[in-house]
């Protein structure tokens, strides 16, 4: 017998027999005309295990405790994943910039170097030399001229402390024609095949050489002497005599002297003698017993031309400018002006029978 059934019978014998009462359902779901002892016993056991589903059913938690799934917040843990910020660490392609760093054609802002246009046909009408001026006795004495001068630019046996292809080109007094020579000489270095030449105009206190061709004033070598931050080609002048070159002498300055004797001068002209192996240097100078920078330049210089004017340059003037130039190597002297062979014609040419 069950605990409940035991109570119910101690309560019936306990209690007087109560007169019959309409039958009225004592708990829902117990069906009308149940016995109330019935019934109570019915209500308890439902009680019982309401109680006993009660009790059980918080156990219930231990499923719910599948937040221990909803702990898939390992799996939000994703964010390892968006640690692709490691990729995003690309920035160090984005390090491209050293391909931006193309400011290096920066050197291709100095603007390159200058051409300009020589009139050679007004250069010939001025009796200078010129490629196509035909076969004329000027054109044949600078051919003289400068053979020897080629010769010891070349010869092994120059100082190399005084290039031999550095050719001073200078008088004793202004109007000799030493400009006229310098020209003429450069023009007709440039006709040869395997030689380029530089024709510098060093006459700094009264420069001449772009007056004569015709040609704008234009910075130079002044310039170059002055500010290190200008590089010979940011001044130097190509002109259509394809081997011919020009740097004029520049802005004009108090101290040409002391720029002329300084180390950058120097460094300066060391450069342009090694610089190009087939080049050969001419420098239209100051007169010698005008000015002190000739003096100083022909201490560069591996080979010097005196130009002398016929019938005009005193023989002290001669010896003086030679004095001055002792301890020079290669001093040449060009006898200018003059015609020894009157009875010959200006121009000639050769004829194949």
């Amino acid at each position: 017998m069950s605990i409940i059934e035991k109570a119910a019978s101690r309560i019936d014998s306990k209690k007087p027999a109560a007169p019959d009462a309409p039958d009225a359902p004592v708990a829902p779901g117990v069906p009308a005309g149940t016995p109330i002892i019935e019934a109570a016993m019915a209500a308890r056991a439902e009680a019982a295990v309401a109680r006993s589903l009660a009790s059980a059913s918080p156990v219930i938690p231990a499923a719910v405790a599948a937040p221990a799934a909803v702990a898939a917040p390992a799996a939000v843990a994703a964010p390892a994943a968006v640690a692709a910020p490691a990729a995003v660490a690309a920035p160090a392609a984005v390090a491209a910039p050293a391909a931006v760093v193309a400011p290096a054609p920066l050197k291709a802002r100095k603007q390159g170097v200058k051409k300009v246009e020589l009139d050679l046909n007004r250069m010939r009408d001025m009796g200078m030399v010129t490629a196509a001026g035909g076969r004329t006795m000027l054109v044949e004495d600078f051919r003289i001229i400068k053979r020897p001068l080629i010769k010891r630019a070349f010869s092994e046996s120059a100082d190399s402390t005084k290039p031999a292809n550095l050719i001073m080109v200078t008088s004793s007094v202004p109007g000799e024609g030493k400009t006229y020579c310098a020209i003429n000489l450069a023009m007709s270095i440039a006709m040869e095949l395997d030689h380029t030449v530089l024709l510098i105009d060093a006459d700094v206190a009264r420069p001449s050489v772009l007056r004569t061709l015709g040609l704008p004033a234009e910075r130079g070598l002044m310039d170059i002497l002055l500010d290190d931050k200008i590089d010979l080609a940011d001044v130097l002048l190509r002109t259509n005599v394809d081997a011919l070159s020009i740097l004029s002498a520049g802005t004009s300055t108090p101290r040409a002297t002391e720029l002329l004797a300084s180390q950058s001068m120097s460094n300066f002209v060391h450069e342009i003698a090694n610089r190009y192996p087939d080049r050969i240097v001419i420098f239209d100078s100051p007169p010698l017993l005008l000015t002190s920078e000739a003096h100083v330049l022909a201490t560069h210089m591996g080979q010097i031309v005196l130009v002398v004017e016929s019938e005009t340059t005193t023989q002290h003037a001669v010896k003086e400018s030679l004095r001055q130039l002792e301890g020079c190597n290669n001093v040449n002297i060009i006898y200018n002006k003059t015609r020894e062979f009157p009875g010959i014609e200006e121009t000639y040419d050769y004829h194949y029978g």
